[in-house]
């Protein structure tokens, strides 16, 4: 084996180790404090999304973080579930929650597996978590999750990262890959990323049980508004 194959055979190892759902989430885990502090507020594709609704029963948000989606949807929906598998970066929500004086339910769960009955969520927020799950399957069935919960007049906001981020190099096919996160002492983790191609996207949503209102990306982000 020559060296470049060696270190071929190493990224891919080190790329098939970030991508376990238990390494994903031991990875939020340990940065979820700083993490938490660089994601201060909402992002304006969100506020958009939300911006002309109200009087809503129940909103969910997946992969809720430090809660700065699940505020905007206490807002406007008399109950907030709040779903996240990392319990640091839940703690971290319930920290911003007391301080900020809204209120969410906080829920540790997998995003491909949603711990709610059918038909019970009206509005929901999915935003930059599609893309740390592991392969296709879970993606997609992750997207159909938000079908089987979604009300019958529910709709739900989704995002992942796109290739047309100028982090990347713009392409036609979508790739796994790891992003390094560089704690405050200088110590880097890698977090498991697939980047998808707006195409991608597309035909992961259209093999989901959800229906597609609408797609675009922006902020080098897939973006697409979707109903049950």
């Amino acid at each position: 084996m020559t060296d470049e194959e060696s270190d071929e055979s190493d990224d891919s190892a080190a790329l098939s180790d970030s991508r376990d759902p238990t390494r994903v989430r031991e990875v939020y885990d340990e940065i979820a404090t700083h993490f938490a502090k660089t994601r201060a507020y909402p992002w304006p594709e969100v506020e958009a999304f939300l911006a002309d609704r109200s009087d809503v029963a129940v909103g969910l948000d997946i992969g809720c973080g430090n809660g700065r989606h699940s505020a905007l949807l206490a807002e406007i929906a008399d109950t907030v579930l709040a779903l996240d598998v990392s319990r640091e970066l839940l703690l971290e929500a319930s920290q911003r929650m007391d301080r900020d004086g809204w209120d969410a339910e906080l829920l540790c769960g997998d995003a491909a597996t949603l711990p709610f009955r059918e038909n019970t969520v009206d509005l929901a927020v999915y935003v930059a978590t599609l893309h740390h799950l592991p392969d296709r399957e879970h993606r997609i069935r992750s997207l159909s999750e938000i079908a089987r919960v979604l009300t019958a007049d529910g709709c739900a906001l989704v995002s992942a990262w796109s290739t047309a981020h100028d982090r990347f190099e713009d392409s036609d096919e979508g790739f796994d890959t790891t992003v390094e996160w560089t704690l405050p002492g200088g110590e880097t983790v890698d977090r498991f990323y697939h980047i998808y191609a707006p195409s991608e996207f597309e035909a992961d949503l259209e093999a989901s049980d959800l229906s597609v209102v609408e797609t675009y990306v922006s902020s080098g982000n897939c973006y697409a508004e979707v109903r049950s």
